[in-house]
């Protein structure tokens, strides 16, 4: 099921019934799969998701987890259980179409949303779910729990400002608290008992200002009524959400690995070198993917559906830095460890692929180049309908490719896995979708054979731009080659030369390595990656997208073999030999 994508407001989504007691959402709950997102009013207007599942209703309260505001980053997260989300669509658009449980101990899977059938009004539930600064002060007016006596008796009320039809009254522990209002006996007392004993001049009771609530809220609340629990227990997975003391804040969330990264080159100029212990592997192990279920076959159309509209809500630049964020990563440019940097001896990737004890990594980079070269013609080779609509696939191809080359983004070795999927043989055949190319999309057509071509060469040959100013992540992929005991391409009597430019090249890069981190990392500095792009782009699911679960794990020249039969015959059925 799709989940519809027009824009981040919350009133647009057509799963968003606004206000809605508990008791209507379950009768809208009719079949295991069906969900809505009400704002729940003894929640204090918080979004939460109803679910039917094994004949049951089950509900799931949303956590907010505020930030403190800074330019370009969202000033409220979402939460469930494992992933925090900048906006509530995000969060229901990532479970609903990976069909990931919406908690653990549950397995409860939203598939088929139930759509509204009325106009969502105006309310408190939808401020709280906006976090609308306007509506705060409001209810600061209104004295829901202030520093005054006459204040007190008005505890447990509802307001009449607040009620009308179909609205629920809001208990006062769903409303928040702030440093000036006053701390509460823990005794029960009276409360006429109380308002007598106080005087007009005791606005503060105690001399310390109480402690602040914790941003991430209590999952598991118990009813007053002694009745069994309504909501669902979820168990939240970020670090910075769980173990936190009474009375305290959550700690801020820290900043992203890739920026956090500048901070560790003080101290490498002092290091000691350190005898390696191990291989190091920096492509992470292959959890369980968002758009991809426990198991899975190969090229399942659904996840190609989804794929290809992932790809054509984001622009080629976007796309560019997603895979440079990836590709950094995975060659071990950003976000090495300090247990990864003792074990292989060295600072980072582009050192440990030429050294003997960096065989895992090379072979990482083989598969993950070619993983890429193969999911790019794929996605010319796949389209079978107008002939339109593979020139359109050649057309981003060469656009990313534009935005990936130095000067841009500066991932050459994403450059390197575009650029072999358009000069793949199954690929370059199609006279026709080539023709269609130059006909409909000429600057397109024009640059990469004026430009990418010669560009892709060159580099090939060791004599392409290689400065760490506009190339944020090197061409590793001859010298790994080399490494690997593979032989060059090219004329026999060329190979001595180009064989010593490429060892001359691979020495360059572990010497400016340092230099290149920062490149990359001030490419990347304030992006912020969409987690499904994101997860797309690794290895791993790639692998899993073409082979399957069951094929994902055969040997490496026995899934390009067949592979490559595979784009073999797609390209026949595309452009038959006349």
């Amino acid at each position: 099921m799709q989940v519809p994508q027009d824009g981040e407001d919350i009133a647009s989504q057509p799963w968003y019934h606004g206000p809605l007691s508990r008791q209507k959402a379950e009768a809208l709950l009719q079949q295991d799969g069906d969900f809505l997102v009400r704002a729940s009013g003894s929640r204090g207007g918080h979004p939460v998701i109803s679910c039917r599942w094994r004949g049951s209703a089950l509900h799931f309260e949303v956590l907010r987890v505020a930030l403190r505001p800074r330019p370009g980053r969202p000033t409220t997260l979402f939460q469930l259980e494992d992933e925090r989300f900048p906006s509530l669509p995000a969060l229901v658009r990532s479970y609903v179409t990976g069909q990931r449980p919406l908690s653990q101990a549950t397995g409860a899977v939203a598939s088929r949303l139930v759509a509204r059938q009325r106009p969502i009004r105006r309310s408190l539930s939808e401020d709280t779910l906006l976090d609308s600064p306007a509506q705060i002060e409001p209810l600061r007016a209104r004295k829901w729990s202030d520093s005054q006596p006459a204040g007190l008796e008005h505890v447990g009320r509802s307001r009449e400002g607040l009620s009308g039809p179909g609205a629920s009254a809001v208990p006062l522990s769903a409303l928040p608290r702030t440093g000036s209002d006053p701390v509460l006996l823990t005794t029960p007392a009276p409360l006429g008992s109380i308002a007598d004993s106080l005087r007009a001049s005791d606005g503060q009771l105690h001399a310390k200002a109480p402690n602040k609530p914790p941003r991430t809220p209590s999952l598991m609340l118990p009813d007053a009524s002694g009745r069994p629990p309504t909501y669902c227990e979820l168990v939240p997975r970020v670090p910075s959400a769980q173990r936190t003391p009474a009375g305290h804040s959550c700690p801020e969330p820290e900043a992203p690995w890739w920026e956090a990264e500048e901070e560790e080159e003080e101290d490498e100029e002092n290091r000691c070198f350190s005898r390696p212990q191990a291989e190091v592997s920096f492509c992470p192990p292959d959890n369980p993917f968002c758009m991809l279920g426990p198991q899975n076959r190969p090229l399942e159309p659904e996840v190609l559906r989804t794929l290809r509209g992932l790809f054509l809500e984001h622009h080629p630049g976007s796309t560019a830095l997603h895979l440079l964020l990836v590709d950094c990563q995975a060659t071990g440019l950003l976000g090495v460890t300090k247990a990864q940097r003792d074990a292989m001896g060295v600072a980072s990737g582009l050192e440990l692929l030429t050294l003997p004890h960096g065989r895992r990594l090379r072979l990482e980079l083989l598969e993950r180049h070619e993983a890429l070269a193969l999911a790019g013609a794929l996605a010319v080779l796949g389209c079978a309908g107008p002939l339109e609509e593979r020139a359109a696939a050649l057309r981003g191809l060469v656009e990313l490719a534009l935005a990936l080359r130095p000067g841009a983004a500066g991932d050459l070795p994403g450059l390197a896995a575009v650029m072999s999927a358009l000069l793949m043989p199954q690929v370059s055949r199609l006279e026709r979708t080539w023709r269609q190319l130059r006909r409909s999309h000429t600057e397109a057509a024009l640059a990469f054979e004026q430009e990418l071509k010669p560009l892709m060469r060159a580099l090939d040959e060791g004599a392409g731009p290689c400065d760490p100013g506009e190339v944020a992540l090197p061409h590793v992929a001859p010298a790994v080659r080399l490494l690997e005991g593979e032989e060059l391409p090219g004329p026999l009597d060329e190979s001595c030369e180009r064989l010593l430019r490429t060892l001359h090249g691979a020495r360059q890069m572990a010497r400016d390595a340092p230099r290149f981190r920062k490149a990359a990392a001030g490419r990347l500095r304030g992006f912020r990656p969409d987690p499904e792009l994101r997860e797309a782009l690794t290895t791993g699911f790639v692998r899993r997208l073409l082979w399957g679960s069951r094929g994902a794990g055969a040997p490496r020249a026995a899934r390009l073999e067949k592979f490559q039969r595979v784009l073999s015959v797609l390209s026949q059925r595309l452009e038959p030999d006349g």
